[in-house]
């Protein structure tokens, strides 16, 4: 029986990266593995219904499926429900191999509560994985033969063990918990309505080079009126505390599709569920004097983006061009209406003179794309954002995605953007840099995950080097990550380990103790062939496409296959250009391939999207 693997990703669970990872290992590897699509998915949610059963074990049946995987990132209670339904429904069809069935092996991966309560319910018929497992353990678990698994997949990167090692030793020490909150501002517009990100900042520099903190914030209760008002009590502890400069609120799906809609019998899926303006106006008070944001909405951007604004002073706006729409089952728009509402919500934030971020290039990782349509997709926002009137624009990078990356890549990946969009600096046009780590980088053990945290803030230090000023703005994702959620305690324990390991690396490389110079040959080689990658596909894109910049121009660069997006998860059907090329690991490097595995070339890529504009049904 040949070994097929197949992995699902319930669709009330938004997230991707999990799933996409796994597929491009076990594809390196020579497996054969199938993505459910969006209505197997769906189905996978509730196998109650006999018609989701249907569905599923059809979809097991069709494709022979040996190997099951489920991935499911949300609340475990969720989690423990959904996994049961899928066994029961597994032994009641007589699906497994030893009930004359074709699956041979069950997986979960998920959170470590998740993982525990499955694991004492499943025994031996679920292996199950927590996140902190090494890229060999999980495919051997996976029952992939070692010989098998490429060499390049087994080795790490020398300067990650380097930054590893320093921020063990510093963790160790806890020097980090002598780490204080910085001095808060007192120019006129501080912690009131007319406060501004960009005055923050100025201020900010004139007592400490260190970054600024944003950070998620978010409990989450079944009761809704119950999460809102626990966290604005989380807020109030937050401003107290004065280490947290930004409180980005970890907003529902819910808020972000539907709000002020009636959401009777609507599953929530995770988040702060915020409903009402006035909740939002209650938010703003209880933050101050943090400046705040949240997310963007999935449908009628432009006019959430002004409640927005008039309750929260948003300190700025985030949007993902191409994403959180039917692309990505986030939202009901399609690609064009989303673009178009993009675009015009980019004009009225440019009227307010608040900053720009594109939520734009880790959602490409998150879907397969290789490192060169990170790097371009981060280059079109950005060009994107000027057209539009945008003053101030924030470059957000996450880091370590997928999990496999080498920091080296990191580094050339952040230097490369920052090369292709600061020639757009002038007088009216500010970039800000603003890194971050990635969603599953860290491990499920607290001791380790805040050695992680170290390790890659020290990592952000060494995007700009010769710059103490950059980082502007740290992104601090929080060691619980991979464990529970956040609370204000953790977000400021969080906080000072990033700060005190930045300022800790800073120490070491002036002291010559820490030589991070001699990797810079090889990152500056890397940052060389990035931007050189980056510079076909644009060139390509601006000889082809009139407007680029326009919805249209957009649409038409994702349709025609500029972006390649190999694990697109909704609308596949219509983007056949966008899903014509993958993408494996190498080196440490995400790389496009084609259906061989070989590596494919940004002018292979550019002929391919070029000879697909002229047939696209809109026309850019």
């Amino acid at each position: 029986m040949k070994k097929i693997y197949g992995l699902v990703k319930p669709a009330l669970d938004a997230h991707t990266l999990g799933i996409n990872a796994i597929k491009g290992f076990l594809s390196e590897c020579g497996e054969t593995v199938v993505v459910a699509n969006r209505d197997v998915s769906i189905a996978a949610n509730d196998l109650h219904s006999l018609k989701n059963q249907d569905v599923f074990m059809e979809w097991i049946g069709t494709n022979r499926i040996t190997h099951l995987g489920i991935s499911y990132r949300l609340d475990p209670d969720d989690a423990q429900k959904i996994m049961h339904r899928i066994i029961d429904t597994l032994h009641t069809k007589r699906l497994f191999v030893r009930e004359g069935g074709t699956i041979v092996n069950v997986y979960f991966a998920g959170l470590p509560e998740s993982c525990r309560r499955i694991k004492k319910d499943h025994g031996q018929d679920v292996v199950t994985f927590i996140g902190s497992e090494g890229f060999m353990e999980t495919l051997l678990r996976m029952d992939v033969p070692k010989d098998q698994i490429p060499l390049n997949l087994q080795v790490g990167s020398r300067y990650d063990a380097f930054l590893m090692d320093i921020a063990r030793e510093y963790i160790e020490s806890k020097k980090y918990e002598e780490v204080e909150p910085s001095i808060k501002g007192d120019y006129p517009g501080f912690g009131n309505r007319q406060d501004r990100l960009v005055d923050r900042l100025a201020d900010h520099r004139k007592r400490s080079d260190l970054p600024l903190t944003r950070a998620h914030v978010g409990p989450y209760k079944q009761h809704r009126e119950e999460a809102v008002a626990e966290f604005e009590e989380w807020c109030r502890r937050l401003a107290k505390t004065g280490y947290l400069d930004i409180c980005s609120i970890g907003s529902s799906q819910l808020t972000q599709s539907r709000f002020n809609e009636d959401w009777s019998g609507l599953p929530n899926g995770g988040g702060v569920p915020i409903q009402t303006p006035n909740e939002y106006e209650r938010i703003y008070e209880a933050c101050r004097p943090m400046l705040v944001r949240t997310y963007s909405g999935t449908k009628n951007v432009d006019r959430l983006a002004v409640v927005h604004e008039e309750t929260l002073n948003i300190a700025w706006h985030a949007l993902s061009l191409w994403w959180f729409n039917q692309l990505d089952g986030r939202g009901e728009n399609d690609l064009l209406t989303n673009l178009k509402q993009h675009c015009e919500t980019l004009r009225y934030i440019a009227s307010t003179k608040k900053p720009f971020e594109p939520n734009t290039p880790h959602h490409f990782a998150f879907r397969g794309s290789d490192d060169v349509t990170y790097i371009v997709s981060a280059v079109l926002a950005a060009r994107t954002a000027k057209h539009y009137g945008i003053n101030d624009f924030i470059l957000q990078v996450m880091l370590n995605t997928p999990r496999s990356t080498w920091g080296i890549v990191d580094l050339a990946k952040a230097r490369a953007i920052l090369q292709l969009i600061r020639p757009l600096s002038d007088d009216s046009f500010h970039i800000y840099l603003q890194p971050r780590a990635g969603l599953d980088y860290f491990a499920p053990d607290e001791t380790l995950a805040k050695i992680q945290l170290a390790s890659v803030s020290m990592l952000m230090d060494d995007i700009e080097p010769d710059d103490n000023s950059s980082p502007n703005i740290v992104h601090v994702v929080s060691y619980s990550e991979a464990l529970y959620l956040a609370t204000p305690p953790v977000i400021d324990e969080s906080i000072k380990i990033t700060l005190g390991a930045i300022r800790h690396y800073r120490t070491l490389k002036n002291a010559k103790k820490a030589d991070q110079g001699r990797f810079e040959e090889e990152i500056v080689a890397r940052t060389k062939n990035f931007v050189d990658e980056a510079n076909i596909v644009l060139e390509g894109i601006e000889k082809s496409i009139d407007e680029p910049y326009t919805p249209e121009g957009l649409y038409a660069i994702f349709a025609s296959g500029f972006l390649p997006t190999p694990y697109l998860w909704g609308n596949v059907e219509a983007f056949p250009n966008a899903t014509a090329f993958g993408s494996r690991v190498l080196d440490g490097s995400t790389v496009l391939c084609d259906d061989k595995g070989r590596t494919v070339d940004a002018q292979v890529r550019v002929a391919f999207a070029m000879k697909n504009v002229g047939s696209l049904a809109i026309k850019p």
